[in-house]
């Protein structure tokens, strides 16, 4: 756990051809700062991946890093486990833009904010939900999970790089929505309204908090609606925040085809 403790203290380290790629691909679509500064590969698995190692020496120079021989031993010391399959990439630092009301928000547009999600790991599997479902842009805390960013990419399986994102303060982010006519939805046990059997329609800003600290007071008092999911049995716990976040967002998707 000291390892895994260290290293999401900040973490530019990406694991694996899936998070390159997302990485590659975020640079070429102009929706993120982030570049590739090197990427170190495993020269005993070589034979495995020529294949991927072909590709990244062919545009090395269009992306400006190097290409770099290492061993096991020497992966192994930057990250947090073995799945990186012999390629580790080191970048730079994501600059994540503040949000303000000159941003362009669409007309029928889905956008999410996560408030207090207490691991990077459940952060990245709701970041891959939210992408699946064609969610626009993520509103994020000032404190967040992206200084883990090589973790929250790999759960998240490249979507936590493909998105637009934005921090700011949470109060103040939701009143720009509700002014631009955003429907404001808040993940809240403490209510009657039960998803699937209450209207969902776009625009909507949807709000999702952590198991343990949720959605701040401030924040849901500005909610047009609070919805909860029901349980089938008796049950005293929440939903981890990436499970609930995944049955709103299909919901939202649902009812908006």
């Amino acid at each position: 756990m000291q390892k895994e403790e260290i290293k999401f203290c900040d973490s530019t380290v990406f694991e694996g051809m899936t998070s390159i790629r997302a990485i590659i691909r975020s640079i070429d679509e102009g929706r993120n700062t982030r570049r590739i500064q090197k990427i170190l590969f495993d020269k005993n698995k070589l034979s495995k991946i020529s294949k991927e190692i072909g590709y990244l020496k062919a545009v090395s120079n269009k992306y400006g890093f190097k290409l770099i021989e290492s061993t096991f031993d020497e992966l192994d010391k930057i990250t947090l486990g073995n799945s990186h399959g012999g390629i580790v990439a080191v970048t730079t630092v994501r600059q994540i833009e503040n949000f303000t009301d000159c941003i362009s928000l669409p007309d029928r547009g889905f956008y999410a904010m996560i408030q207090g999600i207490e691991d990077p790991y459940n952060f990245g599997y709701a970041l891959r939900s939210l992408y699946a479902v064609g969610v626009d842009g993520i509103i994020l805390p000032k404190r967040n999970w992206m200084s883990a960013a090589g973790v929250v990419c790999r759960s998240s399986a490249g979507a936590s790089e493909l998105f637009d994102m934005y921090e700011g303060d949470a109060v103040e982010i939701t009143k720009i929505f509700k002014n631009k006519g955003y429907k404001v939805v808040c993940a809240e046990e403490d209510t009657d309204n039960i998803l699937g059997e209450c209207s969902l329609p776009l625009p909507i800003l949807l709000i999702v908090g952590g198991e343990k600290r949720g959605i701040s007071k401030a924040v849901l008092d500005l909610a047009d609606i609070k919805v909860k999911i029901a349980y089938g049995r008796e049950f005293k716990a929440s939903l981890s925040a990436a499970s609930a976040t995944t049955m709103f967002a299909y919901e939202i998707l649902r009812q908006n085809k």
